[in-house]
């Protein structure tokens, strides 16, 4: 049984419902943000999954140098911070180093490190030691048994509110692909267990001076992530991926979410009462 995690009205863990985390990969404007934060909050009420709400004020890790990257940390926290207080959702961001840590922790529910950086010690001793919950990404370079390790430098912190993310394993170049033991391995250590479908997805530089996608494969990923039995699931989600400034080729339209939400739904009741 993992651990159990309240990150405001949303419980991961344990046997509760499936959890969403879902957002636009990066803010890009604050109207833009806090439309797609509202929508997405309606279709979860509509559907009756609880929501949190996810967007980076920086990428810092984008295949190009001319790669859009986001507002920064002063501005996209301010932003941030307004998703939270208008809609009420609980806000999940990035951080990519300890300079970052303290005021982004002052702002959002969960602190997420991100996948490249899951080996990073300081960064992970920081992020503990905040106190907020800490959704560690396992590296595309990883075996799920690695993760072992993540987790023993955030809890010397003392904190134990740690969540585990899935989003694909290196396949040869430009190409990742998901192996569906890893979310059982990694959870057996305790954690709450996040399948990133949109990530896992991804072609790293498949487009040169940008990576590529195949979002087409959303769909069937995490649906089959939630028959497993994961306590959430992780979408980039833009109104208008064509035109996304960051991610756009595998995040899930805006239009697609609702739909595809009741048929997870459906699915996460019938794997929570098998396990």
């Amino acid at each position: 049984m993992t651990d159990i995690i309240k990150i405001g009205s949303a419980v991961l863990g344990g046997q509760s419902p499936l959890v969403l985390i879902a957002g636009p990969c990066v803010i890009e404007s604050e109207a833009h943000t806090l439309s797609i934060a509202d929508k997405l909050k309606e279709i979860t009420e509509r559907v009756g999954i609880s929501l949190i709400f996810k967007a980076s004020f920086d990428k810092a890790n984008r295949t190009s140098v001319t790669s859009y990257r986001g507002p920064g940390l002063e501005a996209g926290l301010k932003i941030l911070d307004r998703v939270k207080s208008t809609t009420g959702v609980p806000v999940l961001t990035d951080v990519h180093d300890v300079s970052q840590v303290q005021p982004t922790a002052e702002v959002v529910d969960v602190l997420q490190i991100p996948a490249f950086l899951s080996r990073q010690t300081d960064l992970l001793l920081a992020a503990g030691s905040s106190g907020r919950i800490v959704n560690v990404k396992k590296g595309q370079f990883q075996a799920p048994w690695d993760m072992a390790n993540a987790i023993e430098k955030v809890r010397s912190t003392g904190n134990h509110k740690i969540v585990l993310t899935e989003r694909g394993t290196c396949f040869g170049y430009n190409n990742l692909v998901t192996d569906m033991r890893s979310l059982v391995i990694m959870r057996r250590f305790g954690c709450p267990v996040v399948f990133d479908a949109t990530h896992s997805v991804q072609l790293p530089g498949g487009s040169g001076e940008k990576s590529g996608g195949q979002r087409e494969f959303v769909s069937p990923l995490s649906r089959a992530a939630v028959a497993i039995g994961i306590d959430a699931l992780f979408w980039e989600v833009h109104d208008c991926p064509e035109k996304a400034l960051c991610d756009g080729p595998n995040s899930l339209p805006l239009s697609e979410v609702e739909s595809l939400l009741k048929t997870i739904w459906s699915i996460d009741g019938i794997a929570k009462r098998h396990e």
